[in-house]
């Protein structure tokens, strides 16, 4: 959805995924569905909690246009749309196919202001 490459993936019972590697340019993300055992009491799905995040996911990307539009076409729900952001960058937020809210965008704190 928003380019990331698969290092990784290791599938679940019901079509979910155990856990997932995924690399995006020099960095790496590991995920994986909510499942019904001793680390899954730990975690709730969006839509159990009335389609909140309790921690957030901020993605850099060289081109957040670009990444939008992506998005859009896999299936993303935007729930704020591309534009300039105040602090710097330019960024949007969606929802993925499971309901996580994504952060996208361009401003990288790594760089110097």
């Amino acid at each position: 959805m928003f380019g990331f490459e698969k290092h990784a993936v290791y599938p679940g019972p019901d079509n979910t995924i155990m856990h997932a590697e995924l690399t995006l340019g020099g960095g790496m993300i590991m995920l994986g569905s909510v499942r019904d055992n001793e680390d899954g009491d730990l975690t709730k799905h969006p839509d159990e909690i009335g389609g909140a995040e309790t921690g957030g996911v901020n993605l850099i990307v060289r081109d957040a246009d670009t990444i939008c539009e992506r998005a859009k076409a896999a299936g993303a729900v935007m729930l704020l749309g591309v534009k300039d952001k105040p602090h710097g960058g330019r960024g949007f937020s969606c929802c993925d196919l499971e309901g996580h809210i994504w952060n996208v965008g361009t401003y990288n704190p790594w760089q110097p202001k």
